[in-house]
Order: C-alpha cells, then sequence, then structure tokens
C-alpha cells in the first residue's frame, strides 16, 4: 500500500498546482488583448489658426486718491455694479472743511473792503468835480479801489479751490460698472496717486492676440474671425466679434501685431482677465488640422496627454498641447505628428504595464 500510494500524491499535487495557475493565464490572455488605436491623419479642410488672447475691458479705470487722508466710509466691496457719480468711498475732509471755512471769511473780509474803497472811490470823484482835490488824489483813490477789487477776485479764486479741493474727498464711480479692485481698507490712508479702487465696464469687452505678421492681409473683416473662450462657448456655438482692429506696429522681439476683437455687449460670465482663443479658419499657409477623439484625452492634475503606440506596439503617454475642441473631437496643437497611432480609449492604454 505504500509504494501506490506516493505516486497517487504526487499526481494529485500536479493537479491542484496546475488547477492555480490556468486563472492567471487567462487573465494574461486578457491582458493582451489588443487595443483600438486611431492613425492620425491631417486633415486639411479643417486647417484654422489658432491664437491665444485674453479678455480685456475697453474701459476699465484706476480711480486714484487726488488728497490726503484716512478713509472714514467705505461703501462697495469687489464685484459690486455701481452707477456713474455713486460714492464709492470718503476721506477724512476735515481739515479741507476748515480750509473752505477760512477761504470763506477771507472772502468776506474782502468784499467788505470792496465796498469801502468804492464808496471812497465815488467820493473822492465828486470831490474832483467841485474842485476840492487834486487829480493826483483822485489818481490815487482809483487806484486804491482796483486793488481792493482785484483782491477780492482773488479770494473768490481762493475759496473755489478749497471748495474743489473739499470735494476730492468724496470718491465717486466714473461710470457705470463693477468693482474689480479694491485694495483698501476702512481706516487707510490715502495719498495722492495712490489707487483705491478699479472700476471696468462689463457691456464692451474685447479679446487681445498677437498674431503673425503674415496675417495682416487676411483681415477682411470680423466676421471671419471666431472666437472661443473655455468654459464659456465652444467652437460649435462661437462667439462672432462685432469690430476688429489691428494695431499698426509690429513688435521688433517676437514680429507680431496686436489684434484686438470687440465683443457683442453683455456676454454672460465673460469678465477681464480670462483665458481666449481667436480663430481664422481656412487661412492659406496654415498648419493642417491634428485631431483626435475625446476619449482619447488623459488629464491628471495640470498635465493633458495621449497614449501614443511605439514601435513596438505599446502605449506611452505623451504629453499634448490642445487646440479647439469641436463636437467629439478636439485638436491637438502639439506634441503629435500625422502617421502617428493614437489609442482611442485612453482608461483602457492605463491599464496596461
Amino acid at each position: 500500500m505504500p509504494q501506490t500510494y506516493m505516486p497517487s500524491l504526487a499526481v494529485t499535487l500536479a493537479a491542484v498546482l496546475f488547477a492555480g495557475l490556468s486563472p492567471d493565464a487567462g487573465a494574461a490572455e486578457a491582458t493582451a488583448a489588443p487595443l483600438q488605436t486611431l492613425t492620425i491623419r491631417s486633415q486639411a479642410g479643417g486647417a484654422m489658426a489658432s491664437h491665444d488672447a485674453v479678455v480685456e475691458a475697453l474701459r476699465q479705470t484706476v480711480v486714484a486718491a487726488q488728497v490726503a487722508g484716512a478713509i472714514v466710509q467705505l461703501d462697495v466691496k469687489v464685484g459690486d455694479r455701481v452707477k456713474a457719480g455713486q460714492v464709492l468711498m470718503r476721506i477724512d475732509a476735515r481739515a479741507a472743511e476748515q480750509a473752505a471755512t477760512a477761504s470763506e471769511a477771507q472772502a468776506q473780509s474782502a468784499r467788505a473792503a470792496l465796498q469801502l474803497a468804492s464808496r471812497e472811490f465815488e467820493r473822492q470823484q465828486q470831490l474832483f468835480k467841485q474842485h476840492y482835490i487834486s487829480q493826483a488824489a483822485l489818481d490815487q483813490a482809483e487806484a486804491q479801489f482796483k486793488a481792493t477789487r482785484a483782491q477780492v477776485n482773488a479770494q473768490v479764486a481762493q475759496l473755489g479751490l478749497a471748495r474743489t479741493q473739499s470735494g476730492f474727498n468724496t470718491v465717486r464711480s466714473p461710470y457705470d460698472g463693477v468693482i474689480a479692485e479694491l485694495p483698501v481698507s476702512l481706516g487707510d490712508m490715502a495719498l495722492p496717486g495712490r489707487a483705491l479702487a478699479t472700476v471696468y465696464d462689463p457691456s464692451a469687452l474685447r479679446v487681445t492676440a498677437n498674431v503673425p505678421q503674415s496675417l495682416g492681409a487676411s483681415l477682411e473683416g470680423p466676421s471671419r474671425w471666431l472666437v472661443e473662450i473655455p468654459g464659456v462657448n465652444t467652437v460649435d456655438t462661437p462667439i462672432i466679434p462685432t469690430g476688429v482692429q489691428l494695431l499698426p506696429l509690429v513688435d521688433a522681439a517676437s514680429h507680431t501685431l496686436q489684434l484686438r476683437l470687440n465683443l457683442p455687449a453683455m456676454l454672460t460670465g465673460v469678465v477681464p482677465g480670462m483665458f481666449a482663443r481667436v480663430l481664422l479658419p481656412g487661412v492659406p499657409g496654415a498648419a493642417s488640422a491634428l485631431r483626435v477623439p475625446r476619449s482619447a484625452i488623459v488629464r491628471r492634475a495640470e498635465m493633458t496627454g495621449l497614449y501614443v503606440l511605439d514601435a513596438t506596439g505599446k502605449p506611452l503617454l505623451r504629453q499634448a498641447r490642445l487646440g479647439a475642441a469641436q463636437g467629439e473631437s478636439v485638436e491637438v496643437l502639439s506634441g503629435l505628428t500625422a502617421g502617428e497611432q493614437v489609442v482611442v480609449d485612453a482608461a483602457a492604454a492605463a491599464r496596461i504595464r
């Protein structure tokens, strides 16, 4: 019996080991399943010049202090909509008010002196007609009257200046707009020239981009240009500018021109400083478009990339710079060349080790 038992045990162990290895073998076969790929080809018909741009306000004003003093009243905060002439803040005006009061008193004193000099001049004229005084005495009275009148004019002008300066202590909005920046707080010291608030007009926005000088001849009107603002619209629903301006100055370092495109009034969700793209379809000489499906895009933190097959057929993650999205495809601006194979399902490629 012992001689026949040992071979049976060996056979049983071998069967158990073979059964334990068979699931791993099936997993390896499943892992080796081919990935769905796409061979990249340039699309000449979709050639489009794309240029990075930024949203700007046509009217943006930095309201600065004209007098010195502590800020004693602050009526707005960042993001508030304000009307033209609305009070934004007040600066301590006690010194200005006292100066205006002093100027008012001096002006009243000068007016009283002018009345006295006027009556004295009239009396001297009557005495001169009756030959009681000489011509020299009359001339002296006339000179005194004119000097007093000049002093009154000076005091009135000084009073107007004091009142004007007292008005500088009230800071008002120059037009209807939105408070973009408010670098001061209640109690801060305002000094002449110090910025107190930044106001912009949300109804008049534009995008500004630097374009190659070779595109200067392509400007046939605003309808040729398209504007894309990520998060606001896509190429499928482009923003058509209402006006275009190409500044007649070429940057000597980059050989580019500054292009300004006016946006339609009151666009929802658009504020100065936002990133935008300026697109010009069908530009002669523009690079042909390379497009990939959205499912092929990999986004990890600040990195955007694609899985591209190498010479051995292994998917490798490669960083890429994307352009405009159109439907279910996205334009690749850099990081990919025509003829390469891209994995359509990026999630499947990421599971391969």
